[in-house]
């Protein structure tokens, strides 16, 4: 079958379309038929050799696609409508994904859809329903909101009765932003300095600071998401698409406001098949239903993985990255 391989750590030069042996299910293991692959950064971390991982390998670990072979201890069977998020080898024709991280696809929703909800949708769902609880009237400054997590998130937080301040690169991300439900948006790269300048016009717009920042940029905004927070404020820090943040003094936390930081990932709210499927049924249903909006940003051949994260880095996409064997 054809796959993307990661030949060595580096940058997305080092992908290759090649030959792999097809792959064989283990006992509580299923081989399926990838419809899409879903395109992440945790990919780009993966493929750069942020997250250590062997090389080469089969570059990818979300989907979606069609049952074509089971396990004799897996509960599945051929034919089943499937995505998941944790199925190394993904950027493939086929994948062989165990069978506890499968999660059923409802009747009617596109698989290409399905294959940009697993990490995304999942990741706003923990982010603003369990890492910070949104609860009605709560304020929050949500970062990229045109991109793929930043767009569901912000319109998770309106439907839990949050108010949205975003922040967007261009004009025509922030109406994108707006259409997801943002009441405000910032364009960030009007300002001077983004650190000094930024939190002046969140104060402006929510008097205080607010009550919790979804950053998943990083090194570029991490000063001034925190200088945004109000008292007992969290900053919440799920990505790094500008770098990794580093090394910071805990005692700005006390001095600005006894603040709090996380740095959370969806694994660790997934412990259970119980809350997997938990976060799964709530953005599947609320997709399949219409009332979340999961956009295709960008759709590529398999072949051209490399494009597909050149894109995703350059941060020339909004919405969901997937590839199409």
């Amino acid at each position: 079958m054809k796959a993307i391989i990661a030949t060595t750590a580096g940058g997305p030069e080092v992908l290759e379309y090649t030959d792999v042996p097809e792959p064989t299910p283990g006992p509580a293991e299923v081989v399926v038929k990838v419809t899409a692959a879903g395109v992440n950064f945790i990919d780009t971390y993966r493929r750069a050799g942020v997250y250590p991982m062997q090389f080469p390998h089969v570059v990818g670990s979300e989907g979606a696609g069609t049952v074509v072979e089971v396990g004799p201890e897996a509960a599945a069977k051929v034919g089943d409508r499937v995505a998941w998020n944790a199925g190394p080898g993904s950027y493939a024709e086929y994948v062989k994904v165990p069978v506890h991280e499968l999660l059923p696809v409802p009747d009617g929703l596109d698989p290409r859809v399905a294959a940009a909800l697993p990490m995304q949708a999942m990741t706003a769902h923990y982010l603003c329903r369990s890492t910070y609880e949104i609860r009605q009237g709560s304020v929050a400054l949500v970062h990229a909101a045109a991109g793929g997590v930043g767009g569901l998130l912000t319109q998770l937080i309106v439907h839990h009765g949050g108010r949205v301040i975003a922040t967007a690169g261009t004009a025509a991300k922030a109406e994108l932003a707006r259409s997801y439900g943002a009441s405000e948006v910032i364009i960030y790269t009007e300002l001077d300095d983004l650190t000094a300048e930024l939190p002046v016009k969140v104060r402006e717009l929510a008097e205080g600071g607010v009550d919790v920042v979804y950053d998943g940029v990083g090194k570029d905004t991490f000063d001034a998401s925190l200088a945004s927070l109000g008292t007992r404020g969290m900053l919440v820090l799920f990505g790094g698409s500008s770098g990794q943040v580093p090394p910071f003094d805990l005692q700005r936390l006390n001095s600005s406001g006894s603040l709090y930081v996380t740095r959370p990932t969806l694994k660790h709210y997934t412990l259970t098949r119980d809350e997997t499927l938990w976060r799964a049924d709530e953005v599947f249903g609320a997709a399949a239903s219409g009332q979340l909006r999961v956009p295709i940003g960008a759709s590529f051949p398999l072949a051209d993985a490399a494009a597909a994260h050149r894109a995703l880095e350059g941060r020339q996409t909004t919405g969901k990255v997937i590839l199409i064997p």
